[in-house]
């Protein structure tokens, strides 16, 4: 019986196929994080450091910032 010239590659190129996909999905999830913003969380900022910076950009007024300031630090 003659199998023609596939040689190694039939028998081993679902194992290739598999590495694409897996390739094709792992670009897909870094893109969508990467859009989305998921996945940027800088570890060790405080709930301050966070408030004023949503301040700075101008998330929130003075008013908002003071009261949220003043609900963060009560003890």
């Amino acid at each position: 019986m003659h199998w023609g010239d596939y040689g190694w590659g039939m028998g081993f190129g679902w194992i290739f196929m598999i590495i694409f996909w897996v390739l094709i999905i792992l670009v897909v999830i870094y893109l969508v994080r990467l859009v989305t913003g998921t996945g940027k969380q800088q570890q060790g900022e405080t709930p301050i450091e966070i408030l004023k910076k949503r301040y700075a950009k101008g998330e929130i007024t003075k008013e908002e910032f003071e009261k949220m300031k003043g609900d963060i630090t009560k003890d």
